[in-house]
């Protein structure tokens, strides 16, 4: 009896969740993650001389990375969760703190 009035209330719920719709799903976006080790922002032309160092500005050259930072989203305010290249990598991975994901 308690399973039957169970079912009763789910399976209606369940079909009525499978039904497709009359709206098509938004197109999803393009979306390029490039991940580099130990590379900093004044290593990127975009980002332009950082650090106080523009004669190393002229000497960096990177049109590609340029046109996806002109033509998309370029980020200038972000933080790294560990210094260490493995527990940092593992942070993005999983979404969670090094401390959590086991790699400290």
């Amino acid at each position: 009896m308690k399973y039957s009035r169970h079912l009763i209330i789910t399976l209606p719920a369940m079909f009525a969740a499978c039904q497709p719709g009359g709206e098509q799903p938004e197109e999803r976006p393009n979306i390029i993650f490039i991940f580099s080790d130990d590379h900093a922002t004044h290593a990127i032309g975009a980002y332009g001389p950082k650090n106080n160092n523009p004669e190393l500005h002229k000497h960096v050259i990177t049109p590609a990375l340029d046109r996806l930072a002109a033509e998309g989203m370029l980020f200038e305010n972000v933080f790294c969760t560990n210094s260490i290249c493995g527990p940092s990598r593992a942070a993005i991975l999983t979404g969670k703190h090094s401390h959590f994901n086991g790699m400290l």
